[in-house]
């Protein structure tokens, strides 16, 4: 099982960084330059930040051009900020959790590598009974992450599945991922792996999380048929999670 790390500002592309100085001219005079500041954590990310880099993710028509690690982390730190939300490890590790869950197939949850994936939450949580400690830790924090995923993403499907079918609803979906992300951030591994902090926070406002992800997908809907894929990807990943 894969851990998700906050580390998308440290996977951007050379297309990314051309972006950003196609965007920031004249204020970055070029690719070089940028590099330079790049390099440096703090400048990096008050780059980062910079509020034309947003408009243009959302405002440019046609294709972007860019990886969906810098795609989701412009997203989801300009929605988090709103929320008052403020560490940028908790935006990077959303917006990693993100683009790794826009490939369907790393949604789902293998125990073992020799078994058929776990694909519903009733599942995962009957699996969690007989796991040993590490797995438990890691099938928990990926519980985690697919409830905050469904539950931010597609809230609305939640809903029209909670008033048509009877199934659970967002408060479920919030409980039991809140109690997912506090199990894990007190586990030796979210130490060692320097999750504890991240994890800490998921679980103390899952629903601020939860709603500021519901913006981004509002803002997603927006982006028309430039970002299709994504979403297509997307959606795939949520139907094997209900």
């Amino acid at each position: 099982m894969r851990l998700i790390r906050p580390n998308c500002r440290l996977q951007f592309t050379p297309e990314d960084l051309a972006f950003i100085v196609r965007v920031l001219r004249p204020r970055v005079p070029g690719q070089e330059a940028l590099k330079l500041l790049l390099a440096d954590e703090e400048s990096r990310d008050l780059v980062l930040d910079d509020d034309k880099l947003l408009h243009a993710v959302l405002e440019q028509p046609g294709c972007l051009g860019i990886s969906t690690h810098f795609y989701f982390y412009i997203l989801v730190r300009h929605v988090f900020r709103r929320a008052g939300l403020e560490d940028r490890n908790v935006a990077d590790y959303v917006a990693e959790m993100l683009a790794e869950f826009s490939h369907a197939e790393s949604s789902r949850l293998r125990i073992n590598r020799d078994q058929m994936p776990v694909d519903y939450i009733v599942d995962v949580l009957a699996a969690l009974q007989t796991a040993d400690d590490v797995t438990r830790f890691f099938v928990r924090a990926h519980l985690g992450n697919a409830l905050l995923f469904l539950a931010g993403i597609f809230p609305d499907r939640i809903r029209w599945r909670t008033e048509r079918r009877g199934a659970p609803g967002l408060g479920y979906y919030e409980g039991i991922g809140r109690a997912c992300y506090r199990e894990v951030s007190q586990h030796r591994l979210a130490r060692e792996y320097d999750l504890e902090s991240v994890y800490d926070l998921l679980a103390e406002r899952f629903q601020d999380t939860r709603l500021a992800l519901n913006d981004l997908q509002d803002r997603l809907v927006s982006l028309g048929d430039a970002d299709a894929a994504v979403k297509a990807l997307l959606s795939t990943s949520a139907q094997m999670w209900q």
